[in-house]
């Protein structure tokens, strides 16, 4: 059982990486799927997909869940029965879950030169401190981005923008933790972020 990594933030919260070795079938048979979930990964056109769909429900056993004890609501933010608070990761063959007594969201992204030319889509005040010039700019932008992403699936507001609401304050990348606040309607709130890299990948989650 391929658990990549387990972080524990801090005393209420834990994080845990799946690395997606097995194939669909292998991660599909030991699973209890209820039946909008089957309907969902028998829907899915891509086998990458559906892997990153059933590792999550093997991280869910992880923790000591099953399927039926996780639901969404309308804006599609994933919830627990028993009202822990949950967010939900997947890229190509990481997955990652982190569960909390307090809200929380988390993200997982392939480092990728192409995340350059979208930096204006979701990066403003960052700017003032990031440069084109240096060498770690894409590990960077995309740290930037899992953090702004992973705020956006714990407030789960429509209409929230990444560019305009949400703020990443400086960092060092060997620190692996930062600061960053939501600024939406005339509200701030501040949100621990930590970060980390493996494989090419770079996954940040935030914290309350």
């Amino acid at each position: 059982m391929p658990l990549y990594k387990t972080i524990q933030p801090n005393s209420q919260t834990t994080v845990k990486i799946w690395k997606i070795t097995e194939s669909y079938e292998d991660l599909f048979k030991p699973l209890d799927l209820k039946s909008n979930s089957l309907e969902r990964v028998l829907g899915m056109k891509s086998e990458l997909h559906q892997r990153g769909f059933l590792s999550v429900r093997h991280l869910l056993r992880d923790f000591g869940y099953t399927d039926q004890d996780l639901y969404y609501d309308d804006y599609g933010k994933p919830h627990l029965k028993d009202g822990k608070h949950i967010s939900i990761t997947h890229s190509f063959i990481f997955s990652g879950v982190i569960i909390s007594d307090n809200e929380v969201g988390i993200d997982i992204e392939k480092q990728r030169e192409k995340i350059a030319i979208i930096a204006k889509k979701f990066v403003d005040y960052e700017f003032k401190y990031l440069s084109k010039d240096d060498d770690t700019y894409i590990k960077k932008l995309t740290v930037i981005w899992g953090i702004k992403e992973s705020l956006y699936k714990l407030f789960a507001t429509p209409g929230m923008l990444f560019r305009e609401h949400f703020l990443v304050i400086p960092f060092m990348l060997q620190d692996g933790k930062t600061v960053a606040w939501i600024d939406y309607m005339n509200k701030k709130y501040r949100y621990n972020t930590a970060f980390l890299e493996f494989e090419g990948f770079t996954c940040a989650f935030v914290t309350t």
